[in-house]
Formats: structure tokens, C-alpha cells, sequence
């Protein structure tokens, strides 16, 4: 993975430093609430409900057991023992004191960590597929140009205030698990007729109050012209993104209101006078740098087929659930990729004790080439493991409470914060999730319903991206009574597709109930291998409304 250099080091401190004044003068009251917000986003501290929350940035969503130990080690110190993973790979802490934040980021800076950008209107953490450089179809480990575009675009003079937050997703296999086409850029690795490798690029797409798709407007750029491309959409978007409406500022409704072929037109005369300078040509020896970082790993030369694994499948019925649902497939013979579920039966999505990290990184270093991925869907990933191996990390982590084998089945949720900690919340997403968890945690019954992605949101302002759920639920106040409405038939994978509003919404009594109708009508429709996704595709919406409407 990255490590920093003496300029990444002197960065790092010397914000260190600077907000340790901010943070001074706003106790001493020299500074006002008002006056002291701006500072503090940009250090990516929030005030929320209850209290201060910082969000630390985990670019790509790549950690060393190093940096997980610090973030223990923070969450027992400055925090209630816990953190919460996000949906844009991160982690945040909801209870620290204001007076503390100083000490925190410099512990964060110890192991080459910082919230620097991961609140405010500038480009945010990068995010990418936690399977990187494992994958078996990848073309190309993301993470090379999600770091590239990490270095382009942190303290960019020209981009630290943007009309709104720039959100970029980088995939590198045909199956998308980065969600690139709800992002403001989406960069799919891409390889061209001659097998060189380039970039297709989407732009405009967003979740929020006016969800949108991303519209591709280059099929193939070359690799030396990435940064060059990217500064062109980022000059088009900042220059004409409206800064007089914050509910109309984002891209997508730039893309939306000139059209993807003006977008396109106009990002290819930026980009041809960008290139007239050279500037921004990428030297090929500058992504060899940056390449090296992460290459891949000592494996051993293993037969693919493993004996330990054999037999334990056979012998542990827990064992044999976990793997079928939470291994996957890996592009190197005798090793598997590990998921690690966030989301035990009646627990808060993402919330990892300080226990438990400690626990992860331990697992890390002894198992996965002292490496993990926080994914995008609030869980965690071991990329290397020897398949020999995989009972003993199954045992550790049931000794952390971490072994739910759930990953990608209905209990697998995500969730935002909702009204138990977030000031725009209009109503709780963490105890629905909780609910739902628990009416289906009976893991055969889990099994048998298949693949199901159920997103919770706790406002417009989405989140817990419930625009993309299999199903979502968007909690909404109606005279000051939370309810929930629900969509149908999201999805943000290489089909990406915006869920249809079903009805009328339900009250909190009613949602679960809701749910388990929703999963009996696609019980009864579907048709052998068919996951929910598909039975909704092939059927449409009718059906799933004339059952809930008969029913609720």
C-alpha cells in the first residue's frame, strides 16, 4: 500500500498544528460556532445531534493492521469503543470531544492517517472495489489510479471550492462492486482493440433528492491523459455548476440540464487546451512510482484445491454457511478472498468495536499480508488468504463476534447514522435495520430468499443509498411521525438502476410487515435461480403493489 513521503509527513503535521489553534480559540470563545464551522470541515469534523463527529478518510478504503490498531486505540480513548465504517469507505467517530480532536489527528498522523477531505465542498475520498488486485477478472488494480488521483487532488488550488462535494469511484473489472455510475465521476478501467489499457468515463451520476444515473462521455482515455481529462470535467463543472442553489449544485444537474453530448463537447475543448501545455501528462515512470506500492504480495505457489478446507466444510455446517456466503473467488490458485459481515443479527451496520479491530488486525497481519478493505456496503474484506487457512480465521473472528454469514443476503443492510446521530435525519434508520435483521435471521430461511440488498436512509439526502437497493427505504416526517417509503428494484452494480417509489408510505409499525410481504410476493413469483432482482426485473412493480396495498 502507499506509504508517505517526507512531503506527505510535513502536510499532515503542520494541519495538525494549525487546527490545534482553531480548536483552541473556539474554546476560549475568540472564535463563534459560526465562525469556527468552515475550520472545522475542513478537518473533517462535524457537529452533530449529540455531538462533535470526525470522519477519517481510508482512501480506497485500503488499511495496514497498523492503522486499524490506531483506530482502536482512538475509539477507546477519545470515542465509546466503537466506530462506524461508512458508505464512502471511512470511519467516523460520533463521541469525541472538541478538546481532544487535536491529540486524535495527531495519532491519526502517526500511522500516516488525517480527516483532511472528507467533508466540504472538494473532492472527497476516492473510493474503489475492495477486491482490488485480487479479483479474478480485473484488468487492472484500481487502486494505482485511485492513489494517482488521491495525490492530483488533495489541496488542488483550483478545486478546494467547488459549487458542491465531487465524489469519484474508480472499478477495474467489468463487475462493478464500486458503484461508479452513482458518482459524480465514474472511472471504469477498460482495455481498447490494441489491449492497451485506458479509462472509460462517466459523469453526473448522484444519489441525494434528485437521483441520477452517470452518462458516459469518453469510451477510452489513454492513461497518460487521465489527470489531464479529469482537470477538464472538474474546469467545466466549476465554472458552470450553480453556486445559488445547494439543492441544484451538484454535477449531475449540470450534466442534466445541458445534456451529456454539450457535457462531452465541452470537457473535450477544456481537455484539448489543457493538453496544448503538457502540464498534465502523466510520465509513465511517475504510475511505475506509484504502481509499486502495490504490488502483489509473496503467495505461495498452492494446488488450488485444499484439503483443511475440504474437510472443514464438511464438518462444521457454521463453517460451510460462512464460506458459501462470505469467500470468494481469487485470481491466484489456493487463496480465497475473505468479507468480513458488520452486520450481526439485531446489530448497528458498520459499528466495529475496539475490540473487534483489534481482533481484525491481528487476522490481518497473520493471514492476509497485514493488509484489509472497508467495502462501500459497511463491512470488511481480507483480500489474500490462503484457502488452507480459512478455519482458523473463521475461528478468530467468531471469537470476535465478527463470523454472521450474511454477505449479500438480507440481513447484509446498509444503513445510515439516521436520527440517532445526524442533525438532517428525519427519522431512525438503525433500529429498522436492527428489526429487519432480526425477523429474518433465521440463516436457512436467509439462504433460501438469495441475494437481497435492502438500503435505509434516514432523509432525502440518502446516505444509506437507498435509491439503489434491491429494496430501499427512505425514512420521511410527516407532521412530525417518522415513515418509511419504499422503492423497488434499485441497483448499483454494472446495471445500475434507480428503485420505483411503490406507494404510499408505511408507518413505523408497519415497514417491517412490509418488508416480509414484499419477500413472500418474490418468493411466489420467482423462478428457479432467479435472485429478487431478477424476479422484479422480469415481473415489474405490480405485483409487489397489489400484494402490499392488499395486505397493509
Amino acid at each position: 500500500m502507499y506509504r508517505y513521503d517526507e512531503f506527505d509527513y510535513q502536510i499532515v503535521n503542520e494541519r495538525v498544528a494549525q487546527f490545534r489553534g482553531q480548536v483552541a480559540r473556539r474554546l476560549s470563545g475568540e472564535l463563534t460556532e459560526d465562525e469556527f464551522k468552515p475550520l472545522r470541515l475542513m478537518n473533517g469534523v462535524y457537529l452533530q445531534l449529540h455531538a462533535y463527529m470526525i470522519r477519517v478518510a481510508i482512501p480506497y478504503g485500503t488499511l495496514s493492521s497498523k492503522q486499524l490498531r490506531m483506530l482502536a486505540h482512538i475509539g477507546r480513548k477519545y470515542d465509546r469503543g466503537y466506530g462506524h465504517f461508512t458508505t464512502r469507505q471511512n470511519l467516523q467517530f460520533n463521541w469525541p470531544a472538541l478538546k481532544d480532536m487535536p491529540d486524535l489527528l495527531h495519532d491519526l498522523a502517526t500511522v500516516e492517517m488525517h480527516a483532511i477531505q472528507t467533508s466540504g465542498n472538494c473532492i472527497r475520498n476516492v473510493t474503489s472495489d475492495q477486491y482490488a488486485g485480487a479479483a479474478k477478472d480485473e484488468i487492472e488494480d484500481p487502486r494505482i489510479v485511485s492513489e494517482i488521483i488521491r495525490q492530483w487532488s488533495t489541496f488542488h488550488p483550483e478545486f478546494s471550492f467547488l459549487p458542491r462535494k465531487f465524489k469519484i469511484a474508480v472499478s477495474g473489472t467489468p463487475d462493478d462492486r464500486a458503484a461508479i455510475r452513482v458518482h459524480d465521476i465514474g472511472i471504469q478501467i477498460v482495455r481498447d482493440g490494441k489491449d492497451a489499457i485506458g479509462y472509460e468515463i462517466y459523469v453526473g451520476g448522484g444519489l441525494g433528492r434528485t437521483p441520477m444515473i452517470g452518462k458516459k462521455i469518453a469510451d477510452f482515455v489513454p492513461k497518460e491523459d487521465l489527470l489531464a481529462y479529469l482537470e477538464a470535467i472538474m474546469r467545466v463543472y466549476n465554472m458552470y455548476g450553480r453556486r445559488d442553489n445547494i439543492y441544484k449544485a451538484r454535477i449531475k444537474i449540470l450534466v442534466h440540464e445541458i445534456g451529456a453530448e454539450e457535457m462531452k463537447r465541452q470537457v473535450d475543448v477544456e481537455f484539448a487546451e489543457i493538453r496544448k501545455t503538457g502540464a498534465l501528462h502523466l510520465p509513465a515512470e511517475e504510475v511505475a512510482r506509484i504502481q509499486a506500492y502495490f504490488a502483489p504480495p509473496g503467495y505461495e505457489t498452492l494446488p488450488d484445491e485444499s484439503t483443511e478446507l475440504n474437510k472443514a466444510v464438511l464438518a462444521d455446517r457454521d463453517f460451510a454457511n460462512w464460506v458459501k456466503s462470505n469467500v470468494a473467488a481469487h485470481k491466484v490458485p489456493g487463496y480465497a478472498i475473505v468479507n468480513i459481515s458488520l452486520k450481526p443479527i439485531g446489530g448497528t451496520p458498520g459499528d466495529c468495536s475496539s475490540d473487534q479491530m483489534d481482533a481484525v488486525a491481528d487476522i490481518a497481519e497473520k493471514y492476509s499480508f497485514d493488509e484489509l478493505r472497508v467495502t462501500h456496503e459497511q463491512n470488511l474484506t481480507l483480500a489474500d488468504v490462503r484457502k488452507k487457512d480459512l478455519p482458523a480465521v473463521h475461528a478468530a473472528l467468531k471469537a470476535a463476534g465478527l463470523a454472521t454469514a450474511n454477505i449479500n443476503l438480507i440481513t447484509d443492510q446498509i444503513a445510515c447514522p439516521g436520527l440517532d446521530y445526524c442533525a438532517l435525519a428525519n427519522a431512525r434508520s438503525i433500529p429498522l435495520a436492527q428489526q429487519i435483521s432480526e425477523r429474518f435471521s433465521d440463516l436457512d430461511r436467509q439462504h433460501d430468499i438469495g441475494e437481497l440488498k435492502i438500503n435505509t436512509s434516514g432523509c432525502i439526502n440518502a446516505c444509506g443509498h437507498h435509491h439503489v437497493g434491491h429494496i430501499g427505504i427512505l425514512g420521511v416526517d410527516k407532521k412530525g411521525v417518522e415513515y418509511y417509503q419504499v422503492t423497488l428494484g434499485g441497483a448499483a452494480d454494472e446495471k445500475t438502476a434507480i428503485g420505483d417509489i411503490v406507494g404510499p408510505a408505511f408507518t413505523e409499525e408497519q415497514i417491517v410487515d412490509a418488508i416480509e410481504t414484499i419477500v413472500t410476493t418474490y418468493l411466489g413469483l420467482r423462478q428457479p435461480g432467479e435472485r429478487f432482482i431478477d424476479t422484479y426485473r422480469r415481473t415489474g412493480i405490480d405485483p409487489f403493489k397489489e400484494s402490499l396495498y392488499a395486505t397493509h
